[in-house]
């Protein structure tokens, strides 16, 4: 079974550049590594704010395996204005175009 996170934030504005470093390299890792059991996006849908996506089969969440998302979760709480607010549910329905 194919479940869904999201995951809202607001950086700080003096966190933003380093907060787009530590994206970027998450999806360096993630391609370096190709975990098959994952579909993972970020969103910024404004100045400040992100949303990160992402689509996991099976039970554990490759994500708790990359370094660099470690990295980037590590000092969330230190550069937002608005913390993490995540949502989790079940995969009723995706499309991916390829």
């Amino acid at each position: 079974m194919s479940r869904a996170v999201v995951v809202r934030y607001r950086v700080k504005p003096e966190a933003l550049q380093e907060n787009l470093q530590l994206v970027r390299a998450v999806y360096d890792e993630l391609n370096a590594t190709g975990p098959y059991e994952l579909q993972y996006s970020t969103y910024r849908v404004d100045e400040r704010t992100f949303f990160h996506v992402a689509l996991i089969d099976g039970t554990e969440n490759p994500l708790d395996a990359v370094s660099a998302f470690k990295a980037f979760t590590a000092g969330i709480g230190d550069r937002c204005d608005e913390g993490p607010q995540a949502l989790s549910g079940e995969v009723v329905g995706s499309y991916s175009g390829t």
